[in-house]
């Protein structure tokens, strides 16, 4: 059953929404050459529990860290490690935080230290696909219109969009119905209405829209190990502009 959140539910959402932005500024600060991601989940878990929040990834289907680290080809569900950032890399961070129970969930990718243009404009088309997509999450729109606005985005700038993994709702889980696709549908699917709570995400790859998962059974590549990024904000609808609940 897809759920409409109350306003005093959404309060507690943008509460734990707000540290999850918060988190990703946090992190910012540190992503640099010389370190490693585990440095980077250590840090973002000692800032969320100071916050009054406690991680919403650690332990979640036995994930180990605090964080998605992604690097580079990595798509997502990076696995936090001894790994050291280098420069030119690009590093995909995602944050979930809990709240009395509920969810926030966000994630952006950060150059570290001088990266290519090919990557510069990589991370400059997805973060506004996701924009695109959050823009069309108001009443009187479908689900789908959603997927259409990012993949059409996504496509026009030559990048391919992933089709293996989508967003999702969120609320008291930090994956719940419906899913929502970054790509484009046959139908316009369910009708948007106020109150429902929505993790929107496109995961956008240089090549191919192709993806395998490594051996360690968490970390999702590209099939040809081009480079991918990931952005992600959790937004609920209201009667008028999308409310993203996971800004700072």
């Amino acid at each position: 059953m897809i759920s409409c959140k109350t306003k005093g539910e959404v309060e507690l959402m943008r509460k734990a929404g707000q540290v999850v932005g918060k988190t990703l500024v946090e992190l910012r600060k540190y992503v640099r050459p010389g370190i490693t991601s585990l440095e980077l989940d250590k840090i973002a878990e000692e800032f969320i529990l100071s916050q009054g929040c406690t991680p919403a990834f650690k332990g979640l289907y036995g994930f180990k860290g605090s964080v998605c680290i992604s690097f580079n080809e990595e798509v997502v569900h990076g696995i936090p490690s001894k790994r050291v950032l280098k420069d030119g890399d690009i590093i995909s961070l995602d944050v979930g935080a809990t709240y009395k129970g509920w969810n926030g969930d966000a994630a952006a990718t950060f150059p570290v230290g001088t990266i290519s243009a090919q990557a510069e404009k990589l991370l400059k088309v997805t973060h506004a696909a996701t924009m695109a997509g959050i823009e069309q999450m108001r009443l009187g729109n479908h689900l789908f219109d959603i997927s259409s606005a990012i993949h059409d985005y996504t496509e026009k700038n030559d990048f391919s969009v992933v089709t293996q993994y989508v967003g999702h709702g969120i609320g008291r889980k930090v994956h719940e119905d419906p899913q929502v696709p970054n790509f484009r549908q046959k139908t316009r699917g369910l009708p948007l209405r106020r109150g429902m709570c929505l993790a929107v995400e496109p995961m956008v790859n240089v090549g191919t829209y192709e993806t395998v998962i490594r051996p360690d059974k968490w970390t999702v590549v590209t099939k040809d190990g081009a480079l991918s990024a990931h952005f992600e904000h959790s937004i609920a609808v209201t009667d008028g502009e999308p409310f993203i609940l996971t800004l700072p």
